[in-house]
């Protein structure tokens, strides 16, 4: 159950954020959905194994080039889905920074506190 609300929030966030930068565009809630679970699945699938090819890199920069890879993971996902489109780097970057820390807060503030009830 946590799974489906956390993909449908995600959504949420991506529609947002949609309307919210002009680099990013969403044509659609289930569009936004769809995004939520490719997301999902890249960031189980993918990217352990882009961290592992990456390790050296990413300790020389402290950990930063893990910003890098979230990025590379949207743009992966713009050429799987269509009604989806990132216009470059930059506003995949941005767009994966926010998303995760809106992702993160939700699953921190709300998730958790469910598990206290």
């Amino acid at each position: 159950m946590k799974f489906i609300i956390g993909i449908l929030f995600t959504a949420a966030v991506v529609m947002v954020l949609g309307y919210l930068l002009p680099g990013i565009h969403v044509i659609n809630y289930w569009t936004a959905v769809v995004i939520a679970l490719v997301l999902a699945l890249l960031n189980a699938v993918l990217k352990p194994v882009l961290i592992v090819l990456t390790f050296p890199i990413t300790v020389l920069t402290f950990g930063l080039f893990l910003f890098v890879i979230n990025a590379i993971i949207i743009i992966i996902c713009d050429k799987f889905i269509g009604g989806f489109e990132v216009d470059s780097f930059w506003w995949a970057l941005l767009f994966s920074i926010m998303v995760s820390v809106a992702t993160s807060w939700f699953q921190k503030e709300v998730l958790r506190s469910k598990d206290d009830d």
